[in-house]
């Protein structure tokens, strides 16, 4: 079963929309959540005092807020397609709740992961001083190479499985909880560097979460690959991009080129 191409739009244009608020917020960046406060190190360096110094300026609930938020500005614009596979097999009135569902189990995973992430964030400014790039170049680094590895290539493909649903109560649910949580791991698994960098920077957090969910959304968007070594970043996006803007740039060019011929024709 196919969904119709009005009831696509709808679902592309709200869950866009919801990125956006989201995006919003995050350029807000109301009390300095996407932001690591740091203090001094005591004399004995990397102690439970300055653990407790760092967790006090940063509490790790406005932490943890902080990466929702960010997942769910930088993710949702992915979900499109498994959203749009679950409306399309479901009964209509089961749609929303089991969409909710999908992109609910979806930011668990994610938020589990989160936890991780943000040990590592405090570990690195616990052993390192603050505003330093060293964290970033490590991680950037190791983004890098697993960028091109096998294992990313794999976890990318597996991310494009639409398992099947069943169509009545708590099995659709199951199935949908169950397809939520495999893509969120798949999505883990290909993109854990990538969502990692930016928080560790000291500055220039918002243009790099920009740059990563370009190139999210782009290697969502390729086809699935043999898994090998691979140096390409996947930017189908920018292609597509500049691919439109070259198409239209042309398009406008032959109605000035029509226009300017029609002009000339009527005084001559």
């Amino acid at each position: 079963m196919k969904i119709s191409v009005r009831d696509g739009n709808y679902i592309t244009a709200v869950i866009l929309i919801t990125s956006i608020i989201f995006w919003i917020i995050l350029l807000v960046n109301p009390g300095g959540i996407m932001g690591i406060k740091h203090c001094h190190m005591t004399a004995d360096g990397a102690s439970n005092v300055s653990l407790q110094m760092m967790l006090q300026m940063n509490p790790f609930s406005e932490m943890m807020t902080g990466w929702i938020l960010m997942v769910l500005a930088m993710m949702l614009p992915k979900l499109i397609s498994p959203v749009q596979y679950i409306y399309a097999r479901s009964l209509k009135r089961r749609r929303f709740w089991l969409s909710l569902l999908f992109v609910l189990s979806y930011t668990m995973v994610w938020t589990v992961m989160g936890v991780v992430m943000n040990a590592v964030i405090l570990g690195f400014n616990l052993l390192l001083p603050g505003g330093s790039y060293i964290p970033a170049l490590i991680v950037g680094i190791v983004a890098l190479i697993w960028q091109f590895s096998p294992v990313k290539q794999m976890c990318l493909n597996r991310g494009h499985d639409h398992i099947s649903i069943a169509a009545f109560g708590w099995a659709a649910d199951r199935d949908v909880l169950k397809f939520g949580i495999m893509h969120g791991i798949w999505c883990i698994g290909s993109g854990w560097g990538l969502m990692l960098f930016p928080m560790i920077l000291p500055e220039g957090h918002n243009l790099a979460m920009i740059l990563v969910t370009v190139i999210m959304i782009s290697e969502h968007m390729e086809h699935p690959r043999y898994p090998r070594w691979n140096f390409d970043f996947r930017l189908k996006l920018i292609r597509i991009m500049v691919a439109r803007i070259k198409i239209n740039c042309k398009r406008k060019e032959e109605i000035q080129h029509q226009v300017h011929f029609d002009m000339t024709e009527k005084f001559l």
